[in-house]
């Protein structure tokens, strides 16, 4: 349950609704994604539910550990062996994971380089680049993330869904509740924003960590805690610090009549 809070703090789907071309087709827009990721996740339960199945009946190998995230991969090879239809329809299922993951790479690694370039260096840091400049400094940040990448992948006894799960709650916990104040309370402030998305990602690792190996009840998902902490920082310093701007207000509210 607390997986759904990840989805506010995203910067690749947040990224694809900032880019969109009119504000009237945010409605559209929002009643696809939403309906979009019921269908994929019940998928996923369902891949998870035949993938058990199949390994309990014995028709295959049990899959323990971080072996069960290649379940597909193992059901598609389990179809190849029944003829030629199976064969294709294993291929298109093999072709389905690299188009998944090709797709949430490649937004990633977009939204990281737009932040690199754009946002710290031009933003924070007031570097001055011209525009061939920050391609440049846009393709190192991307080389940069793909090296890390490979450095990552290159353990074979790490899980792809244990640094997934991590990176999301990382991802949830600093920037949802920034995004949903932002969106929803007009009182929150730049030195709240701060506090709690520097409380939230600090939250993150010490759950991790420190708090989850003690097992029993205090084993719950990272992202919850770190974002209720975040939340309850970034209100707490909001109301402890002076007002946004009146030109930050009139444009809240603006946003919010729909102008």
């Amino acid at each position: 349950v607390a997986w759904g809070l990840g989805y506010f703090g995203q910067p690749h789907i947040l990224v694809r609704f900032m880019g969109i071309s009119s504000p009237a087709a945010i409605k559209k827009s929002r009643r696809i994604a939403t309906v979009w990721v019921v269908i994929s996740m019940a998928v996923a339960i369902f891949i998870g539910v035949v993938g058990y199945s199949l390994s309990k009946n014995g028709v295959m190998a049990e899959l323990k550990g971080s072996a069960s995230e290649t379940i597909i991969i193992q059901v598609a090879t389990l179809l190849s062996q029944h003829g030629f239809l199976a064969i294709v329809g294993a291929g298109i299922t093999l072709a389905g994971i690299l188009a998944c993951t090709m797709s949430t790479a490649d937004s990633q690694l977009l939204a990281a380089s737009s932040a690199v370039s754009e946002n710290l260096l031009k933003g924070m840091f007031g570097v001055n680049l011209t525009e061939k400049r920050t391609i440049h400094v846009a393709r190192a940040t991307v080389l940069f993330i793909a090296v890390i990448a490979v450095f990552l992948a290159g353990n074979p006894d790490s899980s792809v869904f244990g640094i997934v799960s991590f990176a999301w709650a990382g991802f949830g916990a600093v920037f949802g509740p920034v995004v949903l104040a932002a969106l929803f309370w007009k009182r929150s402030n730049r030195n709240g924003a701060l506090a709690g998305m520097i409380a939230g990602g600090v939250m993150v690792f010490v759950w991790k960590y420190c708090v989850r190996p003690l097992g029993g009840a205090w084993n719950v998902y990272e992202l919850l805690p770190a974002f209720i902490v975040a939340m309850l920082c970034l209100i707490v310093v909001s109301l402890a610090t002076g007002e946004p701007s009146k030109e930050i207000q009139e444009e809240f509210e603006e946003v919010r009549a729909g102008k």
